[in-house]
């Protein structure tokens, strides 16, 4: 069995008890750690000033300075490293003090080197990860830079120009920070339109319009939360609380605490966590389940469905309250039949990243092709779009995207004729082009499921039932055909 590798630290020790010292920091350098050891604060801080450290262990009393106000100096200055205090004096006020000007651990003299050692494996292990969480946000905020989302027509841009005025509305608790008993403590945005227009397109765009969109944005699919489990999903639960729960939990309304949860497809929660939404909007309050404490949260709630919620109120599947509550801002989003060159930009757009990703040299729509996307009436919108898009990016081997290579099923009345060569028609039963090569059983499997998973929106077990193949298999040959990352963009639009 491989032993687990072990990154060293650069440590800066201080203490004034010379034995101490020598022993500690003859301890972590035999682990194999930089140590810096240093007697008092002064050359604590010319040390600092002139090395870097991942991880600063000192002492409490420190002549006529403190330890603890050392911390409090170094996380004022921006420090990010580990940061370890110990006192042979050790009472729960300083350890609580400490922790909270920003010390990760407090350790009481004797010190204990073999702890010391653990501690500081910990506060590595941390540090990197940390890292990592920088980087990835980091990524993800460049990526995402004045990324607009893509569209001309005038339908379009005003509900862009909705989302982000609505986005400015800060992110507060209105009975807790302003003392208001009427009109529910959180905000609420419902986002409404047909299957695949762009709802969750629309979601994250309103939170990166926000003036913090640092602040976490938890996307939480309502028809993929199994039942029994969809309460402890959303408001956490606490160790024992069911048969399960091994050990406490928080919920995605609290990882999205200060940021932006977005229910889509709302109108599929049961009723009776419907009442526990209400409850929570109302009063800007969680409860985890087993537990009798409450906490506040500050969030925006966004939700998102395609059905008729007044309709569903008069048949009895959703709450009349519920609705008025999270329908004071609706934003309407149109079909992309109504948006009218959108569908071509789009198209263009989608052809150009998804070549990129598969390695593949640059390819644009021909006249006839971008003619024939927009006559298109897309019953299944941006998604049905996608679709298209995907397999012709992926087959066309020409320098151009042709008619021929859309698989589009059906022609608007209004679309203008196209030359003979270009025509194109798929009847009820799946059509090949072998003219323009070859295709393989795996190629169409491959497509198949990621349609499947396109039409569940993700839903790997409903995909599976749909195609009708194992879920395990299906499994199987996301992993096979090195579709994953596709499968999860699926699953985050």
């Amino acid at each position: 069995m491989a032993s687990k590798v072990l990154r060293l630290a650069t440590i800066l020790l201080i203490e004034d008890d010379e034995t101490l010292r020598f022993t500690i920091a003859r301890a972590m350098s035999k682990a194999g750690h930089k140590v810096t050891d240093v007697e008092s604060l002064p050359l604590a801080r010319e040390a600092f000033a002139s090395g870097s450290f991942d991880i600063v262990l000192t002492d409490v009393n420190l002549g006529s300075e403190s330890g603890i106000d050392f911390v409090e100096e170094l996380r004022g200055q921006g420090y990010r490293g580990g940061v370890v205090v110990m006192t042979a004096f050790a009472t729960v006020d300083d350890a609580v003090r400490a922790m909270k000007l920003g010390a990760d651990d407090y350790l009481a003299k004797p010190v204990r080197l073999e702890e010391l050692k653990i501690i500081t494996e910990r506060l590595l292990e941390q540090q990197r990860d940390s890292r990592h969480l920088r980087l990835y946000q980091r990524m993800r905020q460049v990526a995402h830079a004045n990324e607009r989302p893509i569209g001309q027509s005038p339908a379009w841009l005003k509900t862009i120009e909705l989302a982000e005025r609505l986005a400015k509305i800060p992110v507060v608790n209105r009975t807790e920070d302003y003392g208001s008993e009427s009109g529910g403590a959180i905000t609420t945005v419902l986002i409404t339109g047909e299957t695949g227009s762009g709802k969750g397109v629309l979601a994250k765009h309103l939170h990166s319009s926000s003036d913090d969109p640092k602040q976490p944005f938890v996307h939480v699919n309502c028809t993929a939360l199994p039942a029994t489990l969809i309460e402890g999903e959303l408001f956490g639960h606490e160790k024992g609380a069911f048969t399960d729960a091994k050990e406490a939990r928080e919920g995605l309304f609290e990882m999205a605490d200060g940021g932006t949860i977005f229910l889509d497809e709302i109108g599929d929660l049961p009723l009776e966590l419907q009442a526990k939404l209400l409850a929570v909007l109302e009063e800007g309050k969680i409860r985890r389940v087993g537990s009798a404490k409450e906490s506040t949260i500050r969030v925006r709630v966004l939700a998102a469905t395609n059905r008729d919620l007044e309709k569903c109120v008069a048949e009895g599947t959703f709450r009349e309250d519920l609705l008025y509550r999270i329908n004071a801002f609706t934003i309407r989003l149109p079909s992309l039949r109504d948006r009218g060159e959108d569908a071509v930009l789009i198209a263009q757009n989608l052809t150009d990243r998804l070549r990129r990703e598969y390695g593949m040299s640059a390819i644009k729509l021909n006249e006839t092709a971008r003619r024939m996307i927009a006559a298109h009436q897309w019953p299944g919108n941006v998604r049905e779009l996608f679709n298209v898009i995907q397999r012709a990016a992926m087959l066309c081997e020409g320098e151009e995207i042709k008619p021929s290579d859309l698989a589009i099923r059906a022609r608007s009345a209004s679309a203008e004729p196209l030359g003979a060569a270009e025509q194109f028609s798929v009847p009820g039963e799946l059509l090949f082009d072998f003219d323009h090569g070859p295709h393989t059983a795996e190629e169409v499997e491959r497509l198949l499921m990621l349609q499947a998973l396109e039409h569940t929106r993700g839903n790997v077990s409903k995909a599976a039932r749909l195609i009708g193949m194992q879920r395990s298999s299906f499994r199987y040959r996301i992993e096979r055909y090195g579709i994953e990352a596709q499968v999860r963009e699926i699953v985050e639009r």
